[in-house]
């Protein structure tokens, strides 16, 4: 264990560090700032002879980013974790020497931030590389989104250490940069946002807009530039009116300010909306500060007695604040030039919300532990509830970036409960974010009293009122206009459930018949107990339910079970009925048959080797071999039993076509997707044949070549656990296909 480095002695206190210290003073005065000093003294020596791609010493980079988080009024551990944040992932201090240096609540954000490891394989290709950084990159995010989820401190950390790195990024190659811009406009400005650190959020999306539209950065700096001295003595003229208006009201005391419009945003509005830049009018906009909520209706009044209020813009968020606390009274009207004004109103404590989000709210209790910040659990529970709902940390960046950063609708409980959801949800997704269960029962909904089909895309202040009923089960065709992706999720986790169900059933029923075939009584054993003690012996099972559906399914054969059985409990075979094999000595199929006798694959239920089968013998036609459960080889073992002989089916070698139907979320990219997983598992495709349907799924006949069932086992596997895929059937016989 690498433990932290001695300090070099410093014989002044280096200009940096002075600035840190003071900022991290003027917000905590009462704190010792010796452990600020001991962690800038342990991070420059431990990044000695580093330097950045910009040819900085590296020590440059952490110190920065101290200076954001100190900026931001964040506590002392904050500011000590912010100064180390770099020094076990790229220098050789370990995290237990940090804990034991500068405490456990340091070591802890310091770990949140850091991101995982990634061993590249020798001869991997430049294309295997690619998609080995992107999941690292994926699963480092998901790593960090969860950590911020136990304490928000780490995402602020990470927050500043972007920032940092964005305002450095020209010295990185084109490639990098473009990865890193687009990643943040994606990820880490939305989340800004969220937490509601408006400043850090502006910058990130100016810094991503002039590294990835270099060109329009400029010419929209440049026309901001040229029109900045008639908006200015515009927003003069209205300042001096409205300050006048306010001190003849008592309201001498408010703080009137300029509020610039950052260059991306313009540039959202010229691209998205259409505008051209002469058609922006409120390119600086007005800020007024007071003391008391009550004075901002005041203010508001005056606003709109001064100058003409223009309808439908106007927003409440004091009475309505946003999840991340955010709280002001937006206006627009026409000023005192005739042109559009945008004016906001706010309490200073709201502008310190506003500005610094999460950061604003921080204070601590008794013991120095943190307080919630009630606008934030929410936030939490969903970031823990989509990550158990991922199968893969892709998955859930795909729910985080389309879930929580994409464009909001705030919708209404019957009680007044606020909640956000991605625009253009339905009430299927409002239910299944207030409780899955209640998604899961929904029958019916009203929004503002007026019944509504489930596919309505709900609005702003809707009130929406959810109708269940005890036996109500999800349909495939809500997939289909859902928005959420939590709500996908959900509904994709309980068709798998309802189709596992139908294959314990089926997998029960085979075993039964199979045990009787072999001469052991199922009722002396098909018990729990006996059953969660055969489980250990099959590979990714836990209890006997598992090992029921893997043979409802497929991938586990009837013969598999019995000889587990047998093997399980050979100690008990008097007391459970278990014959031995010795009675009935099985031929054993090799290449070109057995005694010269050719053989052939029944095509009602297509056979692989490993599987329990039995060979019939044709007239003229050699052996024809089924599966023992196959319902056509049941019957010739009834009424032909002396044309009947058991077999060992081995691998062979061969290739042996199998059918499989897949049903998934019909979406771009998907059979792409599929593909890869069949390239992976080295699986060559004779068949294919894909429909589309109406209620937003795709069903593909799929026809594969496998040389066992260990390799049928793996293939289904793989594709049954991609998060799109609803079910994955292995069809014996085209009009009675066998789920899985």
């Amino acid at each position: 264990m690498a433990s932290v480095p001695e300090p070099a002695v410093e014989t002044q206190t280096p200009p940096d560090l002075a600035a840190l210290l003071e900022s991290v003073r003027l917000h905590h005065p009462e704190d010792d700032l010796r452990t600020v000093e001991r962690a800038y003294q342990v991070a420059a020596q431990a990044h000695i002879g580093q330097v950045r791609v910009s040819g900085d010493p590296y020590i440059s980079h952490p110190v920065a980013v101290a200076q954001i988080v100190a900026d931001l009024r964040m506590d002392i551990d904050s500011v000590v974790a912010s100064l180390l944040h770099d020094v076990v992932e790229d220098t050789s201090v370990s995290i237990e020497s940090i804990a034991l240096e500068f405490g456990a609540e340091v070591a802890h954000l310091v770990e949140g931030v850091t991101k995982l490891k990634m061993n590249n394989q020798a001869g991997e290709s430049p294309s295997q590389r690619a998609a080995a950084e992107t999941t690292r990159a994926a699963e480092s995010l998901r790593k960090m989104l969860l950590a911020m989820a136990q304490d928000i401190r780490v995402m602020v950390i990470k927050l500043a250490d972007r920032l940092h790195n964005m305002r450095t990024v020209g010295s990185l190659p084109p490639e990098k940069q473009t990865r890193i811009a687009n990643e943040t406009l994606d990820i880490y400005a939305p989340l800004a946002a969220r937490l509601g650190i408006w400043q850090v959020k502006w910058q990130l999306e100016d810094l991503a807009f002039k590294a990835l539209h270099p060109k329009e950065f400029a010419e929209i700096s440049e026309l901001v530039a040229k029109s900045r001295t008639t908006r200015e003595d515009e927003l003069h003229r209205a300042t001096e009116q409205l300050q006048e208006q306010l001190v003849e009201r008592g309201l001498g005391h408010a703080v009137i300010t300029s509020r610039p419009k950052h260059l991306f945003s313009i540039f959202n509005k010229i691209v998205k909306q259409g505008f051209q830049f002469e058609e922006i009018y409120d390119l600086q906009a007005m800020r007024v500060l007071v003391n008391e909520p009550y004075e901002c209706y005041l203010v508001l009044g005056l606003v709109h007695d001064l100058w003409l209020p223009m309808p439908g813009l106007f927003t409440d968020f004091i009475a309505m604040p946003k999840p991340n606390g955010y709280q002001s009274l937006h206006t627009k009207v026409i000023g005192p030039g005739g042109e559009p004004l945008e004016i906001q109103i706010r309490t200073h404590e709201m502008h310190e919300i506003a500005e610094f989000g999460v950061a604003a709210h921080w204070t601590y209790k008794e013991g120095n532990t943190k307080d919630d910040v009630a606008a934030l659990s929410d936030l939490r529970k969903q970031l823990f509830d989509w990550s158990s709902d991922s199968r893969t940390s892709s998955d859930f960046l795909r729910t985080v970036t389309t879930d929580l950063f994409s464009e909001q609708v705030f919708v209404f409980t019957p009680k007044g409960d606020v909640l956000d959801l991605p625009r253009d949800s339905t009430p299927v997704d409002f239910a299944f974010r207030v409780h899955s269960d209640i998604g899961l029962r929904l029958v019916g909904a009203k929004v503002n009293g007026t019944m509504v089909p489930l596919h309505h895309r709900l609005q702003n202040g809707d009130v929406v009122e959810l109708i269940t009923r005890s036996n109500a089960q999800p349909s495939l065709d809500w997939l289909e206009f859902i928005k959420s992706q939590h709500t996908r999720s959900k509904l994709r986790a309980y068709f798998r459930r309802r189709n596992r169900s139908e294959s314990v059933a089926r997998g029960r029923e085979a075993v039964d018949r199979g045990l009787k075939a072999a001469g052991i009584d199922p009722r002396l054993w098909l018990g729990d107990d006996r059953l969660n003690d055969l489980a250990k012996e099959f590979k990714d099972c836990e209890k006997g339910e598992d090992v029921l559906a893997r043979v409802g399914e497929g991938l586990v054969s009837v013969q598999s079970f019995v000889e587990k059985v047998r093997k399980v409990f050979k100690d008990q075979q008097p007391e459970l009925g278990i014959k031995t094999r010795a009675a009935a000595r099985e031929a054993t199929l090799i290449e070109g048959g057995i005694d010269n006798v050719m053989y052939r694959r029944a095509k009602c239920c297509l056979p692989v080797p490993g599987e329990d089968v039995v060979g019939y013998v044709a007239r003229a036609r050699g052996i024809v071999i089924h599966r023992r459960v196959c319902p056509n080889a049941m019957r010739l073992m009834e009424t032909e039993a002396e044309r009947t002989i058991p077999l060992d089916w081995p691998e062979d070698g061969a290739a042996h076509s199998v059918l499989l139907k897949i049903v998934a979320v019909n979406r771009q990219g998907l059979l792409m997707d599929i593909s890869t997983i069949l390239g992976e598992t080295k699986t060559n495709v004779s068949g294919l044949e894909v429909r589309t349907l109406p209620n937003h799924t795709a069903e593909m006949d799929l026809t594969i070549d496998v040389t066992d069932t260990t390799h049928l086992q793996s293939v289904m596997n793989k594709i049954g656990n991609f998060s799109d895929v609803i079910s994955i059937l292995r069809v014996f016989d085209q009009k009675t296909p066998q789920k899985s």
